[in-house]
């Protein structure tokens, strides 16, 4: 566009000094118009060559934008892909992650009820046992209080036969000294009367 204006900026220089020549005689006129003629036809040559310059500048713009919105359409084709892409793997992992986490809750709750059933075992067992011992514990204390009751009966009766033994003893002690006594006093009258029979006889 710039090489058009300059080309028709001289031609209008030249078509000046044309006129001035025409106004300074007939012949210069002739050759004026010859020039002006072939600066005509050179412009036009110029502007036919500028719109064939234009229209290759506009088609080549044309398909470089064909191109790049070929280009755009593509990027967003792959982008969008892409984003799909990475979509579908996050739901995947998602739910992969998901299913994994019910089945560890599912495991985990199977764990407690084992657990719950097995303490409620234990508790039952200990329960039993706690009564198995009390009862136990139970028999020990009258088998006791039987023991020391025996020994008190015992010891009493024993108290009760030392008692009625030595009350016993006593009666013989004293019977045994009677009859001692007796026989000691029989003795000596026996004895005495044994000297008196050597004395007067």
């Amino acid at each position: 566009m710039e090489s058009v204006r300059k080309v028709e900026k001289v031609a209008k220089k030249r078509s000046a000094a044309a006129a001035v020549f025409d106004e300074e005689g007939g012949d210069e006129c002739a050759a004026g118009n010859e020039v002006q003629s072939m600066l005509e036809k050179f412009g036009a040559d110029i502007n036919k060559a500028m719109q064939v310059k234009q229209k290759h500048l506009e088609c080549l713009t044309k398909n470089h934008m064909t191109g790049s919105q070929h280009k755009l359409e593509q990027l967003w084709s792959d982008y969008h892909g892409q984003r799909k892409k990475t979509t579908q793997q996050f739901s995947q992992r998602v739910s992969t992650a998901f299913q994994q986490w019910e089945a560890e809750a599912h495991r985990t709750e199977e764990q407690e009820e084992k657990l719950s059933t097995l303490f409620r075992q234990q508790q039952k067992v200990l329960q039993q046992a706690r009564v198995a011992q009390n009862q136990k514990l139970k028999v020990v204390r009258e088998l006791y209080d039987q023991f020391v009751k025996n020994m008190e009966e015992m010891e009493k009766s024993q108290n009760e036969f030392l008692q009625a033994a030595q009350e016993e003893l006593k009666r013989e002690m004293a019977t045994l000294q009677k009859k001692l006594l007796m026989e000691a006093q029989q003795q000596e009258m026996a004895t005495v009367r044994k000297s008196l029979q050597t004395m007067f006889f």
